[in-house]
């Protein structure tokens, strides 16, 4: 399987594409801003084809280029129904900047328009797109409709999960921003994050990559819910 990531724009929010192996279709996920240029390097290098775009939740440092992304290569964009709202409206669902002051501190770019083809998800939904098979696991708490992606163990590959903004190595998703729920992250945490095998790989929305394994043993907030105590709101990131 190919994965090739970074980190884009001023939020460094890591950006996605899969695909079965090079010289094959693939999916996008989470475009944020300024991930044009390293995006056409990757899908030159390995001869990839996209075929949609998806999104982890409505924020706008993981979506700002969904709507040129999704109309260059007529593409659909899928996100869970709940945040199909935020689309609509990435500034005002996200921030309480104005447009001016985003502007200014993204070069003048902006590309924050509804796409065009919008399929929304819920949770137990099966993917099947770009020869990948994705699940989807409703996982509310950062937002309504944050939800991760998870691609089930195959012969010798391990699991991987596409936690977004959920699940970070070392630290969780901050709830105190529209849309936050702390007591919906707990339950999304126990019952969507923790069982998940030990080996399986995340690829989270900011940060580097981890497994469920080393996040259970060393992350305060997974330790507290497995100790059964009360974890506190983190404040960090978007």
């Amino acid at each position: 399987m190919l994965i090739s990531g970074f980190a884009a724009g001023p939020w460094a929010t890591n950006f996605f594409v899969l695909a079965p192996a090079p010289g094959a279709e693939c999916v996008i996920v989470d475009p944020g801003q300024g991930c044009g240029p390293r995006l056409r390097e990757i899908l030159a290098e390995n001869r990839l084809l996209p075929v949609a775009v998806l999104l982890t939740h409505g924020h706008v440092d993981h979506i700002w280029s969904v709507a040129p992304l999704t109309s260059d290569h007529g593409i659909p964009a899928y996100i869970h129904s709940e945040d199909r709202y935020r689309l609509a409206d990435p500034i005002g669902s996200t921030f309480t900047m104005s447009r001016d002051q985003l502007l200014s501190m993204t070069s003048g770019e902006l590309e924050l328009t509804d796409p065009q083809d919008v399929r929304t998800i819920d949770d137990g939904e099966m993917l099947e797109i770009a020869g990948l098979t994705l699940r989807v696991a409703h996982a509310p708490g950062h937002t309504e409709g944050s939800a991760v992606f998870e691609i089930p163990r195959e012969r010798e590959q391990a699991p991987i999960v596409l936690s977004g903004d959920v699940l970070f190595e070392g630290t969780i998703g901050r709830t105190d921003i529209p849309g936050g729920d702390m007591q919906a992250m707990e339950r999304s945490l126990r019952n969507v994050i923790l069982p998940m095998d030990d080996d399986c790989v995340v690829l989270p929305g900011h940060g580097a990559r981890t497994t469920i394994g080393r996040e259970r043993l060393t992350n305060p907030y997974l330790r507290e819910i497995l100790a059964g105590g009360t974890i506190v709101p983190p404040r960090r990131g978007v």
